[in-house]
């Protein structure tokens, strides 16, 4: 797990320790000290910590004059015995709502198993973007996506169809913006 770094082609234009309006603000990262890790495997010193022992965050991209974010995700999402979302959502997300940021896209591909608890963070997360903003996850792997389906977290969170394998590295981050627009645009009439 190791080798699994984030994306970093985007770095020459955000980086979110550089960015005031992140939680990862001032954070230092080492290329060489492999500190953190998910159970017994050391993972890349570039993911960030929030809190929770099982899964990881980089956020790779936030425009707050579009409103957006994109963020990838690595690790085990347990929200059975970690409250995963409570921190993610606490920590993380609501630092960026606060700062302007209303549409969330959450990069899982690396997520590589969900554990389900109760949906009110995942509620209350929905009710702070409704207005204009969205919750979208790309790219998270089949058997995620069911056990997401079957805890009913597809009424806070897009999912499925294009979303499902988006070849989202191809893209600008703004382009990458726009081409989710356009699908929750086509989702919602």
């Amino acid at each position: 797990m190791e080798s699994i770094e984030p994306h970093y082609l985007w770095r020459d234009i955000y980086r979110s320790e550089e960015d005031e309006n992140s939680p990862f603000y001032e954070r230092a990262y080492s290329e060489f000290d492999f500190t953190n890790q998910i159970y017994n495997y050391l993972i890349h010193p570039q993911w960030d910590e929030f809190g929770t022992p099982t899964l990881y965050v980089k956020i790779i991209f936030a425009d707050y004059s579009k409103g957006f974010l994109i963020a990838e995700l690595l690790g085990e999402w347990n929200d059975a015995l970690h409250n995963d979302i409570m921190y993610l959502k606490r920590d993380v997300m609501e630092v960026f709502n606060a700062a302007g940021i209303d549409k969330f896209i959450l990069i899982g591909e690396n997520v590589l198993n969900f554990h389900n608890s109760d949906d009110s963070y995942y509620e209350e997360w929905f009710q702070d973007v409704e207005e204009e903003g969205w919750i979208v996850a790309l790219n998270f792997q089949e058997h995620v996506l069911h056990e997401m389906k079957q805890a009913n977290i597809d009424y806070y969170i897009n999912f499925g169809g294009e979303f499902d394998n988006m070849p989202w590295r191809t893209f600008s981050p703004f382009q990458l913006y726009q081409r989710v627009k356009e699908i929750i645009g086509r989702r919602l009439n």
